[in-house]
């Protein structure tokens, strides 16, 4: 049986919009095999409950979004490492937070879990407690080789910049390996959310990865108003989308100005940086913050867009738009710069599709997925985004998919500000029981939020996957072959998060 056969052979859930399926343990065990043998059914992502696995799968093909559920039998399930690489961190991260084991897994090692948490297991329902021992030393995959050293980096870096380690294992100058330790930012954003209204959870969803705030914000108000049958007003749905193209448009400005900068390149850095400037005060003139945190909600938006917001913004992208071209010619045109990102950094469209990458890295290396479009949502069903795809794979693609997107955003943002409706802009929410489960497009790449609610309306259980799960271990295997000195170019041009996925 293929694998969308074993699932829709499950239990319906009545999740919206997209159904989950709750499997036996023998028909999830079942799932790896399948799972090879269907190779355009991606996995989006992985987590649990006490005692129950679930897992979220897109069908490349229909961009149907299924998501599957199984019991952990003695705590045990089986594994999708072996046949969905992308499962390998989801794995680990479960295993530390619900102590449920990955049977077959590739890898068990810890994730999340540091050994300096007073229990293990904090979200299994029956923590054990730790004893106050010294915390085990990191386990690093082996290089063998000649002449192999190791060059550790981190968890704390020069300038400001979220912690993560990163083990090099070098041959002269030539990486051979990179594996990146994260887990540094947890939080336990999962565990504060349990038990409270939306409303009151939004702002953790909101503080996922802050660079991500509206993104994620939407992400997660999507989920709960699917779970509650809630429609928030047309106009707060057209300035979610604006504030997401906003999003997009000064995370890519300072991306590109980053990646010229650390291929010591210092002027596109400086001007990319004065114009991402200019977007980011416009943003606080129209929504009363920079980054506009905490602005979407599940229901829709408060407070609505000040006197005077629209025209501060499309004065802003105005600036932006008319810069482009000289920024992109002195781009092209230096031929040290272009020697710096052409070729470095391959990431192999295989390993993209493989694991799902979305974003500007799935983008780059050829993988034509964005949740905008398929499986889409309102208002881009009517504004019909152009999605920019790159096939070099290296640190030029990547830069150069954000560019295409960078015009596109501002002309979709000019758009809905000039055709924005007029009403209201947050709905109430009713409390009731619900299940909801939402995919929105943020500047890295798609968001996923999924959530359940009890009787009285308040978070049962909830799990919010940054798109940063999925690129991280590409990063890995990019910079694999390069010269040490490539790693913040290469870094850089992924831009993952590490907030978003310490949780």
């Amino acid at each position: 049986m293929s694998a969308q056969g074993l699932i829709r052979g499950g239990v319906a859930q009545g999740a919206r919009p997209f159904e989950r399926f709750v499997l036996t343990a023998e028909a999830w065990a079942q799932l790896p095999a399948a799972l090879v043998a269907e190779p355009s059914l991606a996995l989006l992502g992985m987590w649990a409950e006490a005692a129950v696995v679930h897992a979220a799968f897109l069908d490349e093909a229909s961009s149907a979004v299924l998501l599957a559920s199984a019991p952990a039998e003695g705590g045990r399930y089986g594994a999708l490492s072996p046949a969905r690489p992308g499962a390998i961190r989801f794995e680990r991260m479960i295993r530390d937070l619900w102590a449920l084991a990955a049977a077959g897994a590739v890898d068990d090692r810890p994730w999340l879990d540091h050994g300096r948490w007073p229990v293990a297991g904090p979200m299994s329902g029956n923590p054990a407690p730790r004893p106050g021992a010294e915390p085990p030393q990191p386990d690093f995959l082996p290089v063998e080789g000649e002449g192999i050293h190791v060059i550790p980096v981190g968890p704390i870096h020069a300038g400001v910049i979220e912690p993560g380690h990163f083990r090099f294992h070098i041959q002269g100058e030539c990486v051979v390996r990179l594996e990146a330790r994260l887990g540094y930012k947890h939080k336990g954003t999962l565990g504060l959310m349990l038990g409270k209204t939306p409303r009151a959870a939004a702002a953790f969803a909101a503080r996922l990865s802050g660079d991500s705030t509206v993104a994620h914000g939407w992400a997660f108000a999507a989920a709960v108003e699917a779970a509650l049958g809630v429609e928030p007003p047309p106009r707060a749905v057209a300035l979610r989308a604006a504030m997401a193209e906003l999003e997009r448009i000064h995370n890519h400005l300072n991306d590109w100005g980053f990646v010229c900068n650390d291929a010591a390149f210092a002027f596109p850095h400086a001007r990319c940086g004065f114009l991402r400037e200019q977007v980011l005060r416009a943003c606080a003139a129209a929504f009363g913050h920079r980054l506009m945190m905490d602005r979407v909600l599940p229901g829709g938006i408060a407070p609505d867009i000040a006197p005077g917001g629209g025209e501060a913004i499309l004065a802003a992208l105005a600036a932006v738009e008319a810069e482009i071209p000289a920024l992109l010619r002195i781009y092209e045109s230096h031929a040290s710069l272009q020697d710096r990102v052409v070729g470095t950094g391959f990431l192999d469209p295989a390993h993209a599709r493989a694991f799902a990458a979305g974003g500007f890295v799935g983008r780059g290396s050829g993988r034509r997925f964005d949740a905008r479009i398929a499986p889409g949502y309102a208002p881009y069903d009517l504004l019909a985004p152009t999605m920019a795809v790159e096939t070099g794979g290296d640190v030029d693609a990547r830069v150069r998919v954000r560019i295409g997107e960078l015009r596109d955003s501002i002309a979709l943002v000019r758009r809905l500000l000039l055709a924005l409706p007029v009403g209201e802009t947050l709905s109430p929410l009713p409390a009731r029981a619900g299940e909801g489960c939402a995919l929105v497009e943020g500047f890295r790449g798609d968001c996923l939020h999924w959530l359940r609610l009890d009787d009285g309306g308040l978070i049962r259980a909830v799990f919010m996957r940054d798109p940063s799960w999925l690129q991280w271990p590409l990063l890995e295997a990019a910079i694999e072959g390069n010269i040490v000195a490539d790693f913040p170019l290469c870094n850089k041009s992924f831009n993952c998060s590490y907030s978003g996925v310490d949780l």
